[in-house]
């Protein structure tokens, strides 16, 4: 009877170690088979970064597409080549963007790039914020905001987001009243002007500005988008004022690298990005003097 008690458990003992052996076997191979897959993922993720993918950006011609210039060889060595499209409005970018002629853009904020979607029924988002430029109220003719009698005319952008951030850097510099509750949520046109003190407040695309500035006599002034103030030869040092950026206008007014929504994930997309987050801004300025705001 012992010896059939032994021999059982004998027989049990090693039914217990195979099993256990079997189960450690299978661990180590399903950790195997995961780890196989995880490296495999990892190389596919790496490979559509690293290799040649060309990306097709639209972006205006200053400062845009020179910052894009200067990020250019950096992003070959990363296997990306960039297939720079300048543009001189801010309509032409986004359409050619949502029928797929461009990959990405770069020259707009977040409000206009928004005021676009809501009019237009596209779907563009920002895949990362890139730099600020200040907004500028410029004439080649008038000295002092403070000379009131200097000037008559006032130009301002007709696009809703810079008619808006045009009409409040007037308010700050007490060239207009507007309604108490104006804010760049709320959206606010030249037909909300309280009282315009006397001004002519003429609304123009903000791509012909600069010529209108030059062309309407020396007592005009304008609020001119920044990219098309440097194309004008004019930097904020020649500005009569400049909008206040320390609350919220730089990051609300941030030009961003836009693309259609679902793209802004994508490895070559969050390389253009990180690559232009990482000091080109810094050596725009440098080799320029322009003063735009890098975003960090």
């Amino acid at each position: 009877m012992k010896n059939k008690k032994l021999i059982l458990l004998t027989a049990l003992a090693f039914v217990v170690m195979a099993f256990f052996a079997a189960c450690s076997g299978s661990n180590k191979q399903a950790a195997a088979e995961s780890e196989t897959v995880t490296e495999s993922i990892e190389a596919t993720e790496a490979s559509e970064t690293t290799q040649n993918v060309t990306l097709t950006v639209g972006a205006s011609s200053t400062p845009h597409a020179e910052i894009l210039e200067i990020a250019k060889p950096i992003l070959a060595d990363k296997g990306i080549d960039i297939n720079i499209i300048i543009y001189d409005d801010y309509v032409l970018p986004n359409t050619a963007l949502q029928d797929g002629t461009l990959d990405a853009n770069y020259f707009q904020h977040t409000p206009y790039m928004n005021s676009f979607n809501e009019s237009n029924g596209t779907d563009l988002v920002s895949a990362g914020m890139i730099h600020y430029e200040p907004f500028g109220i410029y004439s080649f003719a008038v000295k002092d905001l403070n000379d009131k009698e200097a000037f008559k005319t006032i130009i301002v952008p007709d696009d809703d987001s810079n008619q808006t951030r045009a009409l409040l850097l007037l308010r700050q510099e007490g060239l207009v009243d507007l309604p108490e509750d104006a804010s760049v949520d709320k959206g606010v046109s030249v037909l909300d002007i309280v009282d315009d003190h006397g001004y002519t407040i003429n609304a123009a695309q903000a791509d012909a500005i600069p010529s209108l500035l030059k062309s309407g006599g020396d007592d005009v002034i304008a609020v001119i988008n920044y990219n098309y103030a440097l194309g004008a030869g004019l930097k904020t040092t020649d500005a009569l004022a400049v909008e206040d950026a320390s609350g919220d206008a730089a990051r609300t007014y941030a030009n961003v690298i836009a693309v259609r929504r679902g793209d802004e994930g994508t490895p070559a997309i969050r390389t253009l990005v990180s690559v232009l987050q990482d000091g080109i801004v810094d050596k725009y300025n440098n080799n320029t003097g322009a003063g735009i705001m890098p975003i960090k």
